[in-house]
């Protein structure tokens, strides 16, 4: 089989991935996308390690690497969305924004548009 193969199909999941997390605003949805944009790498990874016949298979030992690393990513952000969710009511990114820091004022001293002299 051709490596172009498994390459193109990578490509076409990564991407599909990418616009998941570009222009979807659920957060479970956003890492669902990051789960795809890791598969497809994974599977660069094993095509690349039978194509190079590699007598190690250090791609598949990466690639198992990765699906733990991947594993525990899903697991933790997905109790951080189910927290945000229970706090907020919503797993919607733009409204995620609201819990960052309130900026100062303009005129305030602690505003980061003065210059500190």
């Amino acid at each position: 089989m051709h490596l172009a193969y498994p390459a193109v199909l990578a490509a076409l999941l990564f991407c599909t991935g990418l616009y998941g997390v570009l222009a979807r605003r659920n957060a479970i949805l956003v890492l669902m996308s990051v789960e795809l944009m890791l598969n497809a790498v994974n599977l660069n990874l094993v095509a690349f390690d039978v194509w190079l016949r590699d007598s190690l298979h250090a791609g598949q030992a990466l690639t198992l690497f990765t699906i733990a690393v991947a594993a525990a990513e899903i697991g933790i952000g997905l109790a951080i969305v189910l927290m945000v969710y229970r706090n907020r009511g919503t797993a919607d990114v733009d409204r995620l924004r609201d819990t960052a820091e309130p900026t100062a004022a303009p005129g305030s001293p602690n505003s980061q548009s003065e210059v500190i002299a």
